[in-house]
């Protein structure tokens, strides 16, 4: 959409454009499909599409009732956005020659503009002179785009005349055309590839030790004959003594063990915070907003609902991934806490290793967790490991 070369996309502004290039080669790492069968790559575009007719569907249907429409809306375009760019790479055709293809027809005129990239000065935006259509013509449009591009390889032509479909259903729906992309590479990237340990925040470094998670715990869960079980830190029991308030026994009794892997792993625990009396209490606008009830109810409520999918799933054991729907969901949980500056994989990683735990707790009937915030990292030990 715009002349300049390609750069490192970290030289680029957070806000603003976003070279398509660019865009392709962050989210390359995280196409995991198989490079030599184009089959996957084209359902997952069209489901995408339908995505977009859903989410479009249900803001006709519900208007003000359904608040979150532009959030969801950005996040379909940006999932299609992602198949295309899949698909253009099997094709061996660059994403931004495809959409400059798309731009140059009579709804669109090739305007300069000042690049808001910094290795550049000149950028040329494509800019729609046409009065949009409404949005249902443009779906419709795009939908039967996205159906052409089924069967075999598709031909050139008619990858081009999606991106054209596709640009036309952003004007449309007005949204911004980098927003989606930068949204979908922050998606991607976080969901797909382990993230550095420099680029991961620590959330409160900045305040004094009585205001912080332990660096590094051991604490011991045990259980007595009546069914309860027990925390103690540094020899304190700490919080009420669980049971698992079901019928069906399974081990909800020890499912603070999550907020200790949350605490470790994420560096994140309203929950641990309140259970060892470590709220920031210095700065208020951090004890309000992100340590008091509200951010408890909401981790509470997350490790509730997590269990009752693990639980179908045998507690994640012999699994190394969680599906990219449950993330995702994760995501909307915890969204306004800070937290959410977390990459889905960290959270991933936390609940994979929180489980292990877990079952070893739970088939043991006790034992010790150690956590490692340096290390980012959460394990078991069995209750005679410090005789």
């Amino acid at each position: 959409m715009n002349g300049l070369p390609s750069v490192d996309s970290s030289n680029m502004q957070s806000q603003g454009s976003l070279l398509l290039s660019a865009y392709e080669a962050e989210v390359a790492p995280t196409d995991v499909l198989d490079p030599a069968d184009i089959g996957p790559v084209l359902q997952g575009l069209y489901g995408e599409v339908g995505g977009i007719m859903a989410t479009a569907k249900k803001h006709i249907r519900e208007k003000s009732a359904y608040p979150g429409f532009k959030k969801a809306a950005e996040e379909e375009f940006g999932d299609t956005l992602w198949y295309l760019a899949a698909l253009c790479r099997r094709m061996r055709l660059p994403l931004d020659d495809v959409f400059a293809a798309a731009a140059n027809h009579g709804n669109f005129k090739t305007m300069g503009a000042a690049s808001d990239v910094a290795d550049g000065a000149l950028a040329y935006v494509a800019m729609p002179i046409a009065a949009p259509s409404s949005a249902d013509e443009t779906l419709v449009r795009l939908g039967r785009s996205a159906a052409a591009l089924l069967g075999t390889l598709p031909a050139r032509e008619d990858v081009v005349s999606f991106a054209r479909d596709y640009l036309d259903a952003l004007h449309a729906a007005r949204l911004v055309f980098s927003d989606i992309a930068r949204g979908n590479v922050r998606k991607a990237c976080g969901a797909f590839l382990e993230p550095k340990q420099t680029d991961l925040i620590d959330f409160d470094c900045e305040f004094d030790v009585e205001e912080q998670l332990p660096r590094r715990f051991e604490i011991l869960v045990s259980q007595r004959r009546s069914g309860r079980s027990y925390l103690q830190w540094n020899g304190v029991f700490i919080g009420d003594p669980l049971t698992d308030n079901i019928s069906d026994r399974d081990g909800y009794r020890f499912h603070d063990i999550f907020h200790l892997s949350y605490a470790a792993i994420l560096h994140w625990s309203p929950v641990m915070r309140a259970l060892i009396k470590h709220k920031r209490k210095s700065r208020p606008v951090y004890d309000e907003e992100q340590d008091s009830g509200r951010a408890i109810v909401v981790e509470e409520g997350l490790t509730a609902w997590i269990f009752s999918k693990a639980k179908e799933l045998k507690f994640f054991e012999d699994q190394n991934k969680i599906s990219l729907g449950m993330l995702k969901t994760i995501g909307e949980f915890v969204a306004g806490y800070e937290v959410d500056k977390c990459p889905l994989k960290l959270w991933e990683r936390a609940i994979l290793d929180g489980y292990s735990v877990f079952r070893q707790v739970k088939a043991a009937e006790g034992g010790w967790i150690i956590g490692d915030r340096g290390q980012r990292t959460i394990r078991y030990e069995p209750l005679d490991w410090k005789k």
